[in-house]
């Protein structure tokens, strides 16, 4: 099968291992949308966009495969995923039972809101309005993270970590769906922010759960399985 080629890359830092930086590439134009969901990645191709040989693609295909943003095929390369309403919701529900205990804990210890939440409230806004929404996906997943640090359970951190990438890609693919619900995250993060200052643990979660509702619209848009 011939493979589609994606548009050819911005230009790319010198910087790092040629492994992480082809991951990073990919990665990144595999959630902004750029390389599309359904098209198939050349070895080759890959290898002298970047300007590395084929051995850190390859490195690089094997890392996206296990964190789901491409699939392996026999005789045909790799094919990006698509975003299925299961994953989504998985998703949502994985952060809902982490976010959510860390809410409890901050309230119940009357710790104070993080900083970087704070920082972060207006630069999420102004991305929103750019409809940027890579940046607004990775900015609102700061935002979640210094909630998750701040309740000071290490593993559990490292456990939210894990769900990085896909946490923002299923972000970006919701608010490409819905972009004129970026108000209401907006409202919705400062009334999160709110409910923490004032150490409200249940006026905080239902917040959360209603931050983290997947939409009828949106899973309904997508497929079912890969």
């Amino acid at each position: 099968m011939t493979a589609i080629v994606p548009p050819p890359p911005a230009v790319l830092s010198n910087g790092g291992p040629a492994r992480v930086r082809v991951y990073e590439w990919l990665r990144d134009e595999i959630i902004r949308g750029s390389i599309e969901a359904g098209r198939f990645l050349d070895e080759q191709w890959v290898s002298e966009a970047v300007g590395v040989s084929r051995t850190p693609v390859r490195e690089a295909f094997h890392q996206l495969s296990a964190e789901r943003f491409i699939t392996l095929l026999p005789r045909k390369g790799a094919q990006v995923r698509t975003v299925t309403s299961r994953e989504l919701e998985e998703v949502y529900q994985t952060r809902l039972l982490i976010e959510g205990h860390a809410l409890s804990v901050i309230c119940s210890l009357k710790r104070p809101v993080p900083g970087e939440m704070l920082t972060l409230l207006d630069q999420m806004e102004a991305a929103g309005e750019a409809r940027d929404w890579f940046t607004v996906s990775f900015l609102d997943r700061r935002f979640h993270r210094a909630m998750v640090a701040e309740a000071g359970n290490t593993v559990l951190l490292e456990v939210y970590d894990t769900l990085r990438s896909r946490q923002q890609r299923v972000a970006v693919r919701a608010l490409t769906a819905r972009p004129e619900r970026v108000e209401t995250i907006n409202k919705q993060h400062r009334a999160i922010v709110d409910a923490i200052a004032n150490h409200d643990a249940t006026s905080s979660l239902k917040l959360l759960k209603l931050h983290l509702r997947p939409l009828s619209e949106v899973t309904s848009a997508l497929p079912t399985e890969d």
